[in-house]
């Protein structure tokens, strides 16, 4: 039971950790002891204690936010809610799960809540009822009760049965990370199909966690004539309660949703097929949410692109055109940022916006060198590029935010991943190689041509210069002498113009 003036000093903070992560150390002990007892073997004596402490809801310090540490959130101008965290670790160390709570307190953050507290219970799974079991569910709301919360989020996807009845007991809003990441991109949504794509996700949740209050949802809607006996003719039956309703509105206007999302990815497709007509190479920039991906396209191309301390800035992809070194052109797509246990209605929603990432030519797979699980980000975002077909083209990881990162660190990422290199998109350190090396991976045009264009034909050496690669130039009385390596379809235009080539 937790007391109302439980502040709990911060000085105390480390050696709170120490306790727990010790606990912790001890749970494969304590599972040992209980399969002795199974087998009736007596010389370890007792010690409930333990056992209860093993399962109780731990603080996770450092969790919560106050108002003006937190000021860069633009979102709270919006509204402000008041939320205490709870997840349940299930396996993995201490560590990892308090990461994955701090994750969780900067996804609330960004929504823009106000994280009063956190708390995590060791289980071997969520309890199928209230997801943290009844007694500790009591427990949180008590918690609740002394912060003054107004929601509580859980840290992963609850049924709609874990919902209600955790809702029941803690009687505030329950929302779980899923509703926590629509509700975000929801905020961040600029775009029509943006927008589109989010309200189809956020109906695919709630479809199956509508919830009936009192008798106005569940009343049937057939039937209306007078008499006590039933309704007039045609209307007798059970008719259709206001929950199904709204099931079925909820169904048409995703129907008519997907139709919307269908119509605007051929417009993209168009303009994806035309880049692919005139041969320019695609770069997809993918990885975690705020890794840096929006700051090195600025970086890398001079976008112009929002760049924002807050999770999911970017939504919307945006496509510029880049050079290379060498003179080369192609296109720098950003895409949305990743996140673990991304909701898979979000990744079916945007399933068309992520063909940026399948349809390129090489994914530039950016990663924040300076966080303490990186290694964690980076097969999150490898899950969901086979999610979408794209685990076979080219990658490079880009391991980003250089100057805020531990050199041990990187050079452990470094170690493990052998086709990396290290940036600073905000620094500018590495940039240079990053370009050198992405004009080494994009594919190159295959047939060599020797041509002599004429003046008046000044199209087509512009065309050589943006699609193919260029070898050697001369200008001579009758044109342009132009020695490069294009795509098939401007050799076919060329081969009028064709000269030998010299040996």
């Amino acid at each position: 039971m937790t007391s109302t003036s439980d502040t709990r000093d911060h000085a105390d903070a480390p050696r709170r950790l120490n306790g727990l992560r010790a606990e912790a150390l001890m749970d494969e002990d304590l599972a040992a002891i209980d399969e002795d007892r199974g087998h009736g073997h007596h010389h370890y004596d007792g010690d409930q204690y333990d056992r209860s402490e093993r399962a109780a809801l731990r603080r996770v310090a450092g969790l919560s936010t106050e108002l003006e540490d937190v000021t860069e959130v633009e979102y709270r101008q919006l509204r402000l809610e008041r939320v205490v965290l709870v997840g349940v670790w299930t396996d993995g160390t201490l560590e990892e799960a308090e990461n994955s709570m701090a994750e969780l307190a900067a996804l609330a953050e960004t929504a823009g809540s106000q994280v009063l507290d956190g708390v995590i219970q060791r289980r071997d799974k969520p309890d199928a009822a209230t997801y943290i079991g009844s007694g500790k569910a009591k427990e949180l709301r008590d918690i609740v009760a002394a912060t003054g919360a107004d929601t509580v989020v859980c840290d992963g996807e609850l049924t709609p049965g874990q919902l209600i009845h955790l809702e029941d007991v803690v009687k505030v809003k329950v929302v779980d990370r899923t509703a926590l990441i629509l509700d975000i991109f929801a905020q961040h949504a600029k775009s029509r199909e943006g927008k589109a794509q989010v309200s189809l996700a956020q109906m695919q949740y709630m479809l199956p966690r509508l919830r009936g209050w009192g008798q106005s949802l569940s009343r049937q809607m057939g039937g209306g004539g007078a008499g006590s006996s039933g309704g007039g003719m045609a209307t007798r039956g059970p008719g259709e309660t206001k929950i199904e309703t709204d099931r079925r509105r909820i169904r048409e206007k995703m129907a008519k949703l997907r139709r919307e999302i269908a119509e605007m990815k051929k417009g993209r497709d168009t303009k994806r097929q035309e880049r692919k007509r005139h041969q320019v190479p695609s770069v997809a920039i993918a990885g975690y949410t705020n890794a840096g991906k929006s700051s090195l396209l600025n970086r890398l191309t001079g976008a112009g692109v929002l760049v924002e301390n807050s999770l999911f800035a970017t939504l919307d992809p945006t496509v510029r055109r880049a050079q290379t070194p060498s003179g080369r052109l192609y296109t720098l797509a950003d895409t949305v940022g990743f996140v673990r246990h991304l909701p898979h209605h979000l990744v079916e929603a945007f399933r068309s916006t992520m063909e940026e990432v399948a349809d390129a030519d090489l994914i530039l797979h950016v990663v924040d060198g300076s966080h303490p699980e990186p290694e964690t980000q980076l097969a999150a975002v490898r899950e969901v590029i086979v999610s979408v077909d794209a685990q076979n083209v080219p990658e490079i990881v880009v391991i980003n935010k250089a100057d805020a990162a531990d050199p041990h660190v990187l050079q452990r990422l470094l170690r493990r991943e052998p086709h990396a290199i290290v940036v600073s998109a905000r620094s500018g350190e590495g940039i240079e190689e990053l370009l050198k090396l992405i004009d080494d991976e994009l594919p190159r045009p295959a047939i060599e041509v020797r041509a002599l264009v004429p003046y008046t034909q000044g199209g087509l050496v512009s065309r050589v210069h943006a699609e193919g690669e260029l070898l050697g130039t001369e200008h001579t009385g009758e044109g342009t002498l132009l020695h490069a390596k294009v795509p098939a379809e401007l050799a076919a235009e060329l081969e009028c113009y064709a000269v030998a080539l010299q040996v």
